[in-house]
């Protein structure tokens, strides 16, 4: 067995369920990321616009200047279809399926580590390595798709044949030789538009990139600062990213993977009861989302989002909660609090 081969069998034996090796070329769709930023797509995320973390994603070699491969690799999550909705009378709210459990930036590196030092067994010397997991300046969708891993679809995500698109990327730097993989440069969305046509805020855009702007991942995570109003309606009732355009995909009909463990649903995180939801105080938002995804949308941010599903869904049994929360200290809750107040007061 090969040392690329030995490595991808570990890689299984750790739970990812795809992995493959690529250059550290500069990614081919770089310029389309560029385009994509000068746009103003990227909206308040700053971040991508300095000038070191632009230059990283257009030169892997700038993070490590030993690397000669890349491993890209895919941990699986739930498929969100595969919990249902809870009946009943009280307000549900909708997460998105891979922050049901624990939080894969603590989970994966873990993982990463045990990895680079199994090559580092296999190898008989330390390898310079860097390791990611959506937290590097390196665009992992393109150098996944180079790696063989699948295509970046209509809807931005990476799609596999076999494992659809329901998985997280991973990444290691490695300042070893190993053979690249050959990239999937099919297009397997062919004519099918489905993801554009179902997202509720038509974020997508021709060119396979999203308006973040628009997007309800991004309103619902990122945006720090008040949603705008005209934009609240078109979230309904996710309160912690957005499925949709997965959940009609196609391709992921045909995932069959199970989800890493560390994923599973927490009790009352799929659909969790908005009007208890928004009644939980500084400690108890700590206490139920640590180490969860969850946590990076900060109490303010996650109970403003709260408060705008439940306008949505004009529920009276919300008022007193709402009423409440009008008093927050936080005066995002305060703001979007009173908007739903006022939706469900006034019927629309």
């Amino acid at each position: 067995m090969s040392i690329k081969d030995a490595i991808k069998d570990h890689a299984r034996r750790l739970g990812f369920i795809l992995a493959g090796v690529t250059t550290p070329e500069t990614p081919s769709h770089f310029s389309t990321f560029e385009r994509w930023l000068d746009a103003g797509h990227h909206g308040n995320m700053r971040y991508l616009m300095v000038d070191r973390a632009r230059a990283r994603r257009g030169d892997p070699r700038l993070i490590l200047p030993e690397c000669k491969s890349i491993l890209v690799l895919a941990a699986p999550y739930a498929d969100p279809k595969s919990t249902e909705e809870p009946k009943g009378h009280d307000p549900i709210g909708r997460i998105a399926s891979y922050a049901w459990g624990d939080d894969y930036h603590d989970v994966l590196p873990a993982k990463l580590r045990e990895l680079v030092t199994f090559i580092e067994e296999q190898v008989g010397h330390p390898v310079p390595n860097r390791y990611y997991t959506d937290t590097g300046a390196i665009l992992e969708r393109d150098l996944a798709q180079r790696a063989g891993l699948g295509w970046i679809g209509k809807n931005t995500c990476l799609i596999n044949p076999r494992h659809g698109s329901y998985f997280l990327l991973a990444e290691i730097l490695l300042g070893l030789e190993l053979e690249s993989d050959p990239p999937l440069i099919s297009d397997h969305c062919g004519t099918c538009t489905r993801c554009i046509e179902a997202c509720p805020t038509e974020c997508i855009l021709p060119n396979r990139t999203i308006d973040a702007r628009r997007c309800i991942s991004y309103l619902t995570i990122e945006l720090k600062d008040d949603i705008l109003e005209e934009m609240r309606p078109l979230l309904g009732n996710w309160i912690f990213g957005c499925d949709v355009c997965q959940m009609v995909c196609p391709w992921n009909r045909f995932a069959s993977q199970k989800a890493d463990s560390s994923f599973a649903p927490r009790p009352d995180v799929p659909y969790p009861n908005l009007i208890r939801e928004l009644e939980l105080t500084p400690e108890a938002f700590n206490r139920k989302f640590k180490n969860s995804p969850v946590k990076r949308a900060k109490r303010r941010g996650y109970l403003r989002n709260v408060a705008v599903a439940l306008g949505n869904l004009q529920n009276p049994k919300a008022m007193p909660t709402l009423e409440n929360a009008s008093n927050d200290s936080e005066p995002m809750i305060r703001e979007h609090a009173n908007w739903a107040i006022e939706k469900i007061k006034n019927g629309q």
